[in-house]
């Protein structure tokens, strides 16, 4: 099955890849290019490069390299056919395909959208205005505070009760209900609604497209609390944040993102002014969460009970900072509460929370220090024992040690004394104790426990994107490299001009010839071999500034000296008696060459004449 290659070409041309990347990470724009963090691998300095007029991007850290498809393809983790779908559907284009199979594949998948948009538009319009969802508002205004703006902003819903009012409402087959997780079959094959007298929290993806809901029963209500979409080919919650689309201009610009654990938390911290709160959708914080957080922000504060978490958590949360470059800290909210209550009660309060978020490992020494009794010394020595334990945990030496000091002054124990303790509680967990799972004195952790648990993925990986190794050097460079850019960036001002003759090195020649044999940039890169395509690649992102005049001089005189060497070459290994025949053309080469350069701008047509004389003579020759 596929999508014909016309309709690929028309997606690419409709799509705008800076708009693309831009959910996914922040990018500013440098010249004519925009930069940012590579979402591809973890870096402090922006490398990744997206050149919006061309649709493409290459990063110089990693190699990566690639057009909006494959920039879906690999943050998405698509298909081929998925991602060109996806992309079509924002760009409003048509596809066809080179089979029946395709065609449905790609209607069912552009059904479950329209769907869910339509059932998010029911629901909200049910709470706004339905009688029956009288309780569901005053819950909201009395319990919640949120007035009319707070239920419109974010789309709330209310699903009524009874077996099937979606289902009969909406005007949808049923069976796009069941794929869109909207409705289930019950045991006599009836359709039903899947959610029914809840509250109803829509979740977007990034891009702001419905891909599910979670329902809040209302106090009083039978069931669980929360009952949230099931999987569907559209909804993983794995790789979802609830509010993430709401969210990503606040995380671009402060540089972080608060994650806490429930909708209305999120909707809390954002009426409290905290506009990058997000939260997962009924799951643990996982590896799919931070890859995509890393896209926008490198702090990650989590606003919610960490210390219960544990040491299990912690391996976790020190393995990301490791593999993903992040740094994660821990809002010290008010024993009992959550953001959604403190939201109401003292909104200051939860700011001040985020702003003072501090370290993991700090956060947790600090809230059993707190509770231990400090006065005499079996308490202080139980609270060193137990804080060093904690410390113990921590991959990083040097880390370590800074908090093995803390604990020292506070406990009045030695520090010598602590880290032969921590070092002897590293020893039992690498020989299979339990107490901290570190290998001893590698700075690394040993694999986490739990659902969460894998080997450290290979090189080039370590932000979810595809292995790459960072690109062997480029060795094309001056009046060559140059003249490539121009020739991709402004081809009108160089298309008559240049010839492969003029470029010496073998990769410049390749990248010549396949973009003179092709249509449009993306055919050149599709029909040229691996280094050849990574060479046009990196050109379309970097920057072309140069004057094509500048370039043509430079690139044309380098080629006339290569001729002129091997024409006097060629003229001392000949016969003396011929030697007099190669006179004339070494002549008037070099006075071709210095006419390239004249010092009299009034002489600069006779320039321009000299080197289309001297680059039909390097043709012909």
């Amino acid at each position: 099955m596929g999508i014909v290659d016309e309709d690929v070409a028309r997606v690419r041309a409709a799509t705008d890849l800076v708009a693309v990347a831009g959910e996914h990470m922040a990018l500013r724009r440098v010249g004519a290019r925009w930069v940012g963090l590579c979402p591809f691998h973890a870096e402090k300095t922006p490398s990744f490069s997206v050149n919006g007029e061309l649709g493409l991007y290459y990063c110089f850290g990693c190699g990566a390299k690639g057009d909006a498809i494959t920039f879906v393809r690999e943050m998405e983790h698509l298909d081929f056919v998925e991602a060109v779908e996806k992309l079509a559907g924002r760009a409003g284009v048509t596809l066809r395909y080179d089979d029946a199979a395709g065609g449905r594949d790609h209607q069912r998948r552009k059904r479950i959208y329209e769907t869910l948009e339509r059932a998010v538009a029911w629901y909200h319009e049910r709470l706004l205005s339905a009688p029956d969802a009288a309780a569901a508002r005053r819950y909201l205004r009395r319990e919640r505070g949120y007035d009319g703006d707070v239920v419109r902003r974010y789309r709330l819903g209310w699903a009524p009760g009874g077996r099937d009012q979606l289902v009969r409402a909406l005007g949808v087959p049923p069976p796009a209900l069941v794929d869109a997780g909207l409705a289930t079959v019950d045991e006599s094959g009836r359709y039903v609604d899947f959610f029914r007298e809840r509250l109803l929290f829509p979740i977007f993806e990034a891009g702001g497209n419905p891909v599910g809901a979670g329902g809040r029963l209302l106090p009083g209500g039978r069931g669980p609390k929360y009952k949230n979409t099931a999987g569907t080919s559209v909804y993983d919650k794995s790789r979802l944040l609830y509010g993430l689309n709401w969210a990503k201009k606040a995380v671009v610009d402060s540089g972080r993102v608060v994650v806490c654990e429930g909708y209305t938390d999120v909707i809390g911290l954002h009426c409290a002014g905290v506009g990058e709160a997000v939260a997962t959708c009924g799951t643990a914080l996982a590896d799919g969460h931070i890859r995509l957080l890393t896209n926008f922000a490198r702090r990650v504060v989590l606003a919610y009970d960490a210390d219960a978490a544990g040491q299990a958590a912690a391996e976790h949360y020190y393995e990301w900072e490791r593999r993903f470059d992040v740094d994660i800290r821990v809002a010290a909210l008010p024993p009992a509460s959550d953001p959604a209550d403190l939201a109401r009660s003292d909104p200051e309060a939860l700011a001040r929370a985020v702003e003072e978020a501090r370290p993991y490992l700090a956060f947790r020494l600090e809230r059993l220090l707190a509770r231990a009794d400090l006065s005499g010394p079996e308490g202080r020595a139980r609270a060193a024992e137990s804080a060093t334990a904690l410390v113990a945990g921590h991959p990083n030496e040097l880390v370590r040690d800074q908090y093995i000091m803390q604990v020292s002054d506070r406990c009045g124990v030695a520090p010598d004394r602590l880290r032969a303790m921590a070092e002897g509680l590293r020893r039992e967990a690498a020989s299979g104790g339990r107490t901290a799972r570190t290998a001893p004195g590698t700075g690394r952790s040993a694999r986490p426990a739990g659902p969460a648990a894998g080997a450290a993925p290979a090189a080039g990986a370590a932000a979810g994107g595809p292995v790459v190794g960072r690109p062997a050097p480029v060795a094309v460079s001056g009046p060559e490299l140059e003249a490539l850019r121009v020739a991709v960036h402004r081809p009108e001002e160089v298309a008559d001009r240049l010839e492969v003759v003029l470029f010496a090195h073998p990769l410049a020649r390749s990248a010549f010839e396949v973009l003179s044999a092709s249509t449009t940039l993306h055919e050149a890169i599709e029909a040229a071999d691996p280094q050849t395509a990574e060479l046009l690649q990196r050109v379309a992102v970097e920057d072309s500034d140069t004057d094509a005049d500048d370039v043509m001089v430079r690139l044309v005189e380098r080629a006339g000296r290569r001729a002129l060497m091997e024409l006097q070459s060629e003229m001392r290994r000949a016969d003396p008696a011929d030697q007099a025949g190669w006179v004339p053309t070494v002549a008037w080469l070099k006075l071709t060459l210095e006419m390239l350069r004249p010092e009299d701008p009034r002489e600069r047509p006779a320039a321009k004449e000299a080197e289309r004389s001297l680059v039909g003579w390097l043709v012909s020759r």
